[in-house]
């Protein structure tokens, strides 16, 4: 039998798409213009896929082509044109609070100890990015945030709509085919493996996540870990990384943290 949260999970997801198609119904009655057709949700079709960003109504065009110009098409997920796409319902609320100046409201936001949940940070259009590449961790695809605010304090957004959890690290998910299997493989504990030198897989290769982890987390490096810390948090590490670590090697724990926004609200880490 399935446990209460994952019920509730389903029944959320299965109401959503009841709405998703009634939203269909309504805006897009035509739907092979809009739609693919093979899939149990609405998903754009590649052509149409800008009309899964949410725009003002009434919008000017100069206004339309800023939001839409906060992402790139060559940043865009794999299936951002799918309504279940958390990258496009980002877009779609922190993209037109830049666009029309308004994520200063956000710095009204506390969490449950009643802080700021952006902290010191100063929120505004002009410091705020989706998609920010962290080029100095040294990985081979870079951390690339939904939303980023810079500054002296930084703030990394990490947003969540339909998933359950955040993203854990690959290497444990690799399999045999995969090119990098005998060398990268771990079985989700921080020891040394498979006649490596060091006890992550990815430091092996170059990541500089476990020379910074030891001064953000109570993680030592020097020791065998297990589980490994690493292996469910992941994603919520390189955001704190990408926080708290500077392009200069500098780590400031106190000047920078991650907003996780999920359906069931808003954590900062």
């Amino acid at each position: 039998m399935p446990k209460e949260k994952d019920v509730r999970t389903i029944d959320y997801k299965e109401d959503l798409v009841s709405r998703y198609w009634t939203y269909q119904k309504v805006f897009f009655p035509a739907i092979e213009e809009y739609f693919e057709r093979r899939f149990a949700l609405p998903v754009f079709r590649t052509d149409k896929e800008c009309h899964n960003i949410l725009v003002k109504p009434g919008a000017a065009r100069e206004e339309s082509a800023r939001l839409f110009s906060l992402l790139p098409e060559k940043e865009r997920h794999k299936w951002f044109r799918s309504m279940n796409s958390s990258q496009a319902l980002a877009q779609s609320v922190f993209g037109n609070l830049a666009v029309y100046d308004q994520l200063n409201c956000l710095a009204e936001l506390t969490d449950d100890s009643k802080e700021p949940l952006f902290g010191e940070a100063q929120v505004s259009s002009e410091n705020f990015a989706m998609e920010q590449k962290i080029t100095y961790l040294g990985e081979p695809r870079c951390t690339s945030l939904d939303g980023f605010i810079s500054g002296k304090y930084q703030v990394a957004i990490e947003c969540k709509f339909t998933e359950s959890e955040v993203g854990s690290c690959s290497r444990p998910r690799l399999v045999p085919s995969a090119s990098n299997y005998e060398t990268e493989f771990c079985d989700g504990t921080f020891t040394k493996q498979r006649g490596r030198r060091e006890r992550c897989a990815l430091t092996e290769i170059g990541v500089l996540y476990w020379k910074y982890i030891p001064e953000l987390f109570k993680w030592g490096s020097g020791t065998d870990l297990r589980p490994c810390p690493l292996h469910n948090n992941y994603q919520l590490v390189r955001n704190v990384l990408a926080a708290c670590v500077r392009p200069n090697g500098n780590v400031s724990p106190a000047n920078g943290h991650v907003v996780l926004v999920s359906v069931v609200g808003y954590v900062r880490i």
